[in-house]
């Protein structure tokens, strides 16, 4: 498939205007959510290389590697605004962290095995068991009361990291939810999931840039899984726009922010699995 001789410029020209829109959603999500952006990237990234023809067998993969590698720069911004707002809690990423660096290096091994259905099926029940437990979460119920030890927390860290990286996601979307159910501040679960966000998704797109170059069928301008086109378009989009997400975030309270959280988790997670009945 040769992308320029396909398509013609106004088509492309309609693609990248969607990339950028992307990335500007993208970084308004990080900013609010904690979500670094990539539950909107892999979805929307998934359904334009199903459009542009891409070979199945990768598309996910690409899907996925773009995302995290658009990810790093709008976890640091989005971290950054949060830690000027005294929203992010370096205490809570020293006891995560050792578990998220565990499921990441799990997360990677077992990218490389998994076919593109699984991993686009993975994405939309893991998104959309978040968004009905943020939904349905009764107000002052909580699971307990802080982190649960050191074992606990290395338990939950891996989840967060293995899962992160097979989805494509910043730490926050998992993070978000498991620490506001462990009675962390709405806020600082949002500012501390964008951190976690910068430590899965720099090994990650390394590790699938890695695996990915001497894999067939990939679109053009690939390195690796990483589609550098897609990166191009939407990392300056989301780095302007951060910005607007984390001022948003201290404006809205806590209980809107959850169900802003859930409604938007449950409808990309439906748009994903209602693509794999087609």
């Amino acid at each position: 498939m040769e992308l320029f001789s396909t398509h013609s410029l106004a088509w492309l020209s309609g693609l990248a205007i969607a990339l950028f829109a992307t990335g500007l959603i993208a970084g308004v999500m990080a900013g609010l959510l904690g979500v670094g952006g990539g539950i909107v990237i892999v979805p929307v990234l998934f359904h334009l290389f199903t459009l542009l023809d891409v070979d199945p067998s990768v598309r996910m993969h690409v899907a996925i590697a773009t995302s995290l590698a658009s990810i790093i720069p709008t976890s640091l911004m989005s971290s950054r605004a949060h830690r000027r707002r005294g929203s992010l809690d370096t205490n809570l990423i020293r006891q995560l962290l050792p578990g998220v660096i565990v499921g990441v290096i799990v997360g990677v091994v077992l990218s490389s095995h998994l076919a593109g259905k699984t991993l686009s099926a993975l994405f939309g029940l893991v998104a959309l068991l978040v968004a009905l437990q943020m939904a349905f979460k009764r107000e002052g119920s909580y699971w307990a009361d802080g982190l649960p030890g050191r074992i606990g927390s290395a338990v939950l860290g891996s989840v967060i990291g293995c899962l992160s990286i097979l989805m494509g996601i910043g730490g926050g979307t998992l993070g978000v939810p498991i620490l506001a159910n462990l009675r962390v501040p709405m806020h600082t679960a949002v500012g501390t999931g964008a951190l976690l966000g910068t430590v899965i998704s720099i090994p990650g797109a390394l590790a699938y840039l890695v695996t990915g170059l001497d894999m067939p069928a990939r679109p053009p301008f690939s390195l690796g899984y990483v589609n550098l086109l897609g990166f191009a378009l939407i990392v300056p989009a989301t780095m302007l726009s951060t910005r607007w997400g984390a001022a948003l975030a201290h404006s809205i309270n806590a209980q809107r922010l959850r169900q802003v959280f859930a409604a938007f988790l449950a409808i990309t997670a439906l748009r994903m699995l209602s693509g794999l009945l087609n």
